[in-house]
């Protein structure tokens, strides 16, 4: 009963991280398409004057950020999302069979969750600190009267749609790192499935050494009766 319930657990964090997985990627995309492939983090620009005569400012980007850190987010959570879902139905099927992992299969797949808790973590950073610094440069450092959500209305006239950045991008945000948490809410389940398989193991064999044990003792005790007899 406790294994089934360890399993359940299992199967409603995959199936918030498949949740958590989609809403990040959807705005991310959204973007990608709005931006025209151009990446808004770690992107560096400043505000200038279009000319003398008339005080008018133009937001000019000197450069944009690296295309491999938004595909990056992009593919992370991706990955997360097509991952979550295969292990949502595999454990779902598991509990409605009432099968169980192998040891092996148990730990390959602490290694994994491991695994996507780090990659899902380093994109989170990614998208919080390279938003914060494309904020940073269409704000001046918080020195423009508009603040960074109230820009996405503003048209900066780098020729794409920057209507809805703030909002994509705080999604996304919100979405990687709730399934950071979810996956590592998955690694700790997983582990203690390893530990519970460890166990149950470790039983199996005492019980195993014990039987044997007792076996040898009646043997003994067999051949001590023959002997006496004799």
């Amino acid at each position: 009963m406790a294994l089934d319930n360890l399993i359940f657990a299992q199967c409603i964090l995959y199936f918030l991280a498949f949740v958590f997985g989609f809403i990040a990627v959807v705005p991310l995309s959204e973007n990608t398409e709005d931006f025209g492939g151009k990446c808004l983090l770690f992107t560096r620009g400043m505000w200038q004057n279009e000319n003398i005569t008339v005080m008018k400012q133009r937001f000019i980007v000197e450069e944009w950020g690296p295309e491999s850190s938004c595909s990056f987010i992009t593919f992370v959570g991706i990955a997360s999302l097509i991952l979550s879902a295969v292990q949502a139905w595999r454990l779902l099927f598991f509990l409605c069979k009432g099968h169980d992992d192998s040891i092996f299969n148990a730990f390959l797949n602490l290694l994994i969750s491991s695994l996507v808790v780090f990659t899902v973590f380093l994109s989170s950073t990614i998208v919080s600190v390279g938003f914060n610094l494309w904020c940073d440069a269409i704000t001046e450092g918080g020195t423009m009267p508009s603040s960074c959500e109230d820009m996405q209305d503003t048209d900066l006239e780098l020729g794409l749609d920057n209507s809805a950045f703030y909002d994509q991008f705080a999604i996304a945000q919100f979405g990687l790192w709730a399934a950071w948490l979810t996956w590592l809410g998955i690694t700790v389940m997983a582990f203690l499935k390893v530990y519970h398989n460890y166990r149950q193991e470790d039983l199996l064999d005492t019980l195993i050494h014990e039987k044997e044990l007792l076996l040898g003792r009646s043997s003994r005790r067999g051949s001590d009766l023959k002997t006496g007899l004799i």
